[in-house]
C-alpha cells in the first residue's frame, strides 16, 4: 500500500525535460527564507543558501533526485513535509531535531528543496 501512496502523492510537472515536484501550498522563495529562519543551514549544506554550510547533517544537494527520506520513507511531498515538521514521526530516535516548524513553513521548505536538481 505504501508503494501506491508514494506513486500518487506527489505532483510532477514536466519542465524543460526534467520533472518538477510541486508541493501543494508551498512556495520555494518563502522556503529559502524559512530555511534561514529555522536555522536548517547550521546542520546542513544547502545549495542556493549562502549561510547553509553545516556539516552535522547530510548535505541536501540534488534533493529532488533522492529516492528516500532518512532511508525510511519514499521522497514524496507529504512525507517530506511531515519529516520537516516532526522528524521523529518518520524515524524515531533520529538526530534531526524537532524545530517546531509549522506546516505552512514546512511546505515552503519542501518546495525549495524540490528545486534542487
Amino acid at each position: 500500500m505504501l508503494f501506491v501512496f508514494a506513486l500518487t502523492s506527489g505532483c510532477r510537472e514536466a519542465s524543460g525535460g526534467e520533472e518538477h515536484v510541486a508541493v501543494a501550498g508551498g512556495d520555494p522563495d518563502r522556503g529559502r527564507t524559512a530555511i534561514a529562519t529555522f536555522g536548517c543551514g547550521s546542520c546542513h549544506t544547502i545549495p542556493g543558501i549562502a549561510t547553509a554550510k553545516g556539516t552535522a547533517g547530510p548535505p541536501l544537494f540534488f534533493w529532488s533526485k533522492r529516492t528516500f527520506i532518512a532511508g525510511e520513507v519514499p521522497n514524496t511531498p507529504d512525507f517530506l513535509v511531515r519529516w520537516i515538521e516532526v522528524p521523529q514521526a518518520i524515524e524515531p530516535g533520529t538526530a534531526m531535531p524537532n524545530l517546531g516548524v509549522p506546516e505552512g513553513d514546512a511546505r515552503d521548505i519542501a518546495a525549495y528543496l524540490y528545486t534542487l536538481r
